[in-house]
């Protein structure tokens, strides 16, 4: 990256914030950057500054940008192999609460949400649950609410079921939504709410037992991902659990000593 592409990213990302409250300044440069290249053939323009007056007068064109900048990358029974240790390590655990809350924090489009509901329900503890499911992309977050998934990845997903620990059938939990499409059976999401809220600047969202974010720090600088881990350790009851990506971790970071490691390998923590 050249000096003067730097200057512009840092005008483009100072814009975004002064106008509509989105602080992108402290996100990972490298992911950033090949986002704004998206933009910037979306739009056929030359340059990064050419999208500034795009952004600043143009809502529709910013809420395009908005999206690129959080693309949602994720998938039902994500690393499956989690999902299998969190049965063992973490659910009996959770099965000593009389009542428990979780929050999913940058759910994006919901199939995480989903498919710890689905774990939870198999438990037989998801009417003593309450979910909140959390991210600052609206289109995401709608997609979430309405659980509506494209049925060529269903197989895919039955897979990442059954190797997830699945104790019934993966075809169980949603019916056919016609539009080559699958719906997620309603009872899913009668404990869980969907809302806004953005990592980067909202604040404590209540006492939880159980914060997920996996996947979503790998996109923040150092400073900004001490920000959000702080966050969720002010989120935490005492001895709740903190679940990352599998490229994530809690080393080097400023909460590392507030944790014990539960399962290292699959980046599962228990505040101390």
């Amino acid at each position: 990256m050249t000096k003067t592409e730097e200057i512009e990213i840092n005008l483009l990302l100072d814009a975004i914030y002064r106008k509509y409250g989105y602080d992108f300044r402290n996100y990972a440069r490298a992911s950033l950057k090949r986002r704004i290249q998206n933009c910037i053939l979306r739009a056929e323009v030359n340059s990064v500054s050419a999208l500034i007056p795009l952004i600043l007068h143009d809502k529709d064109f910013f809420s395009e940008v908005l999206v690129q900048f959080s693309v949602p990358v994720t998938e039902m029974f994500r690393d499956p192999i989690f999902y299998h240790a969190f049965r063992l390590q973490v659910i009996p655990y959770l099965q000593t609460y009389p009542f428990i809350k979780i929050w999913h924090a940058g759910c994006a489009t919901g199939e995480e949400v989903y498919s710890f509901a689905i774990m939870l329900k198999e438990e037989g503890l998801y009417d003593r649950t309450t979910i909140f499911a959390t991210d600052f992309n609206e289109e995401a977050l709608n997609t979430a609410k309405e659980g509506i998934y494209r049925l060529a990845n269903v197989k895919y997903y039955t897979n990442n079921y059954q190797k997830a620990g699945g104790k019934s059938t993966f075809s169980d939990y949603y019916y056919a939504g016609g539009y080559d499409s699958v719906i997620m059976d309603a009872s899913l999401k009668k404990n869980v709410t969907f809302a806004h809220h953005n990592l980067v600047s909202d604040g404590v969202f209540g006492e939880m037992h159980l914060i997920l974010c996996r996947n979503v720090l790998i996109y923040f600088d150092k400073q900004l991902q001490n920000r959000v881990l702080n966050l969720f350790r002010n989120s935490l009851i005492r001895k709740g659990f903190l679940c990352l990506g599998t490229c994530e971790s809690l080393q080097f970071s400023s909460v590392e000593n507030a944790f014990e490691e539960i399962e290292p390998e699959y980046k599962i923590y228990r505040l101390s």
